[in-house]
């Protein structure tokens, strides 16, 4: 497994990315609207920064009316999600997808818990 990528939740995506793309020297590698968000993908060198931006009511929004923008998730991507739940499973850690489902990219995803890690949403993608 390695690091892929932070999910940042924002109410306006637009305005973040042209801040970092200019602090970072960086430029938008990726966008989309998946469900009820916009996802921009910022290319850091060896990962991204995930900027999720609400289009209508959902998990994202709901999270900024109850934290305000940051930090949402971190993914690490594992050639093996259906392995990395299994492991997940056999350590009693709390899965908020049972099963992979689709994200991004087309990548599967699955998130666990916070509650089982030490109060950080973690995302495993497989490309």
């Amino acid at each position: 497994m390695y690091f892929d990528h932070a999910g940042i939740a924002t109410d306006d995506a637009d305005s973040l990315a042209a801040s970092y793309c200019q602090l970072f020297e960086t430029n938008v590698a990726h966008e989309e609207e998946l469900d009820d968000l916009r996802v921009l993908f910022l290319d850091i060198g060896d990962g991204y920064f995930e900027l999720l931006e609400p289009t209508a009511p959902g998990t994202i929004q709901r999270y900024l009316d109850d934290n305000g923008p940051g930090i949402h998730h971190l993914a690490l991507a594992t050639p093996d999600i259906e392995n990395a739940l299994e492991r997940a499973r056999d350590q009693e850690i709390e899965l908020i997808d049972e099963t992979p489902r689709t994200g991004a990219w087309n990548h599967e995803v699955a998130f666990l818990h916070p509650k089982s890690t030490g109060g950080i949403l973690i995302e495993f993608v497989q490309h």
